[in-house]
This record gives C-alpha cells, sequence and structure tokens, in this order.
C-alpha cells in the first residue's frame, strides 16, 4: 500500500498510458487526449526519476499530441474520412533517420555534460527514436509502430534497472501493443489498396 501512495502519478500514467495505446492501436482521435493527460504525469515521474531526457521528451509529446489532433481532425475535415494510414516514403525516410541521430547527439551531450543522468546512452537513443515515432504517429505512417518496438523494449530494460516497476511493466505491455498496432494498421493499409 505504501508503495502505492508513494508511486500513485506514476501508476496512473501508466493506466492513462495504455489507454491511449489501445486508442492509438484503433486508430481513434481521442488517443490524443489521453497522450497529452500522461505526458503531464510522466514529466513529474521522470524528473524525479533522473530520467531528464524522458522528462522532456513529456514535453514534446504534449506538443505533439496538440498537433496530432489538429492533423487528424483537419484530415478528416479535408476528405471527409479519417486521415489515411500511409507508408513512410525514401526520402521522408532518410530525412527522419538524420533527424534522428541529430537529436540522439544533441541529448547525449546534454546528459553527459550537463547532468547526473545514471544512463545517458539509453536515455537518449530512446528519447530521439521516440520523438521521431511520434511526429511519424502524427502523420499516420505505418513504420512509426517498428520504431516503438525497438525503443518500448529498450525502455521496459531502463526503467527495470531504476526500479520503477510499474512504468517498466507499462512498457513490456507496450512492446506488445506495438506489435498488434502493425498489425492492425497494416490490415488497414491493404484495405486501402483492395
Amino acid at each position: 500500500m505504501q508503495y502505492i501512495s508513494e508511486h500513485y502519478i506514476e501508476i496512473i500514467g501508466s493506466i492513462l498510458s495504455l489507454i491511449y495505446l489501445y486508442l492509438s492501436i484503433k486508430q481513434k482521435i481521442s488517443l490524443w487526449i489521453f497522450g497529452f493527460l500522461c505526458s503531464a504525469l510522466y514529466i513529474v515521474v521522470f524528473f524525479q526519476s533522473k530520467f531528464y531526457a524522458d522528462m522532456s521528451l513529456q514535453f514534446y509529446y504534449l506538443a505533439v499530441s496538440v498537433f496530432g489532433w489538429i492533423s487528424w481532425r483537419s484530415g478528416k475535415q479535408q476528405s471527409g474520412k479519417e486521415l489515411p494510414v500511409k507508408k513512410t516514403k525514401k526520402m521522408q525516410a532518410l530525412v527522419l533517420l538524420l533527424i534522428t541521430i541529430f537529436v540522439f547527439l544533441l541529448y547525449y551531450f546534454v546528459l553527459t555534460h550537463y547532468t547526473d543522468s545514471p544512463l545517458p546512452l539509453g536515455d537518449s537513443f530512446t528519447t530521439a527514436l521516440s520523438i521521431t515515432a511520434t511526429w511519424m504517429l502524427a502523420r499516420k505512417l505505418i513504420e512509426h509502430w517498428i520504431l516503438w518496438v525497438i525503443v518500448d523494449g529498450l525502455s521496459a530494460g531502463l526503467y527495470f534497472y531504476k526500479e520503477l516497476y510499474p512504468t517498466a511493466i507499462l512498457f513490456v505491455i507496450y512492446t506488445m501493443m506495438a506489435l498488434a498496432g502493425w498489425l492492425q494498421w497494416r490490415k488497414t493499409l491493404l484495405s486501402y489498396n483492395k
């Protein structure tokens, strides 16, 4: 009971995150509301755990939640249909790769030189990939699920190491749900091509 009282923000954030991921798989625009709420809670969790890159990522998630809501809503208003699932184009993938590398190097430099982060390499890597994957989700690019499988699997290990057990379990579930998301979105994408 003491663990729950000490970690209630993390537990609530984990529950909201699962709702967010479920709605993401189902391609429901309300996912962005839950994404915004769980990000606000995880700012506190990651600050207390000294996962500074992950903490800053939550601020990015707040902004992307607004962007994603607007993007998905305007896509529906323009066509009368949901924003379609798309594949990432080769040039777009190259640009995203270069941005991800730049963000990773920037975070790694800052974390190693200006913070007491216990895991700057892992924190920087998962943060850079998460930034890219979330932007891709906002644009409904199917490959974002592949990035999430990588991020979520690595993050689960990092959070177990830092004894953030509810969050670590959440990320194990996230990894499995990211695989389910890939399959669900792939089915949607294939239905467009019929």
